[in-house]
């Protein structure tokens, strides 16, 4: 499927960016940043787009460092389950043996 343009709007710029899925996405995504750009600046009082874009991406650099934090954790959790399950399931095989 070829790459189509979609135009979207954020912080009061328009972008038009390449889509290689579903458009509405990229759509989804760009109006999630707008919101948060658009929260920090009222939250900072500033309107200084570069101010409020690196204060976005520290926001999102930590969202997605504590998302990675909860990944790492349940795939330890699921690593530990899957043992105890093979175990469980020798378990079974040798007393029906």
């Amino acid at each position: 499927m070829p790459k189509q343009p979609v135009r979207v709007h954020i912080f009061n710029q328009t972008y038009t960016l390449l889509a290689d899925g579903d458009p509405g996405e990229v759509e989804a995504v760009a109006h999630q940043i707008d919101e948060l750009m658009a929260n920090i600046a009222n939250r900072a009082g500033t309107g200084d787009s570069t101010r409020v874009a690196v204060l976005a991406c520290l926001h999102l650099a930590d969202q997605l460092r504590t998302s990675q934090s909860q990944l790492k954790a349940l795939e330890s959790k699921s690593a530990r389950i899957a043992a105890m399950l093979e175990e469980a399931l020798d378990n079974a095989q040798l007393e029906n043996v």
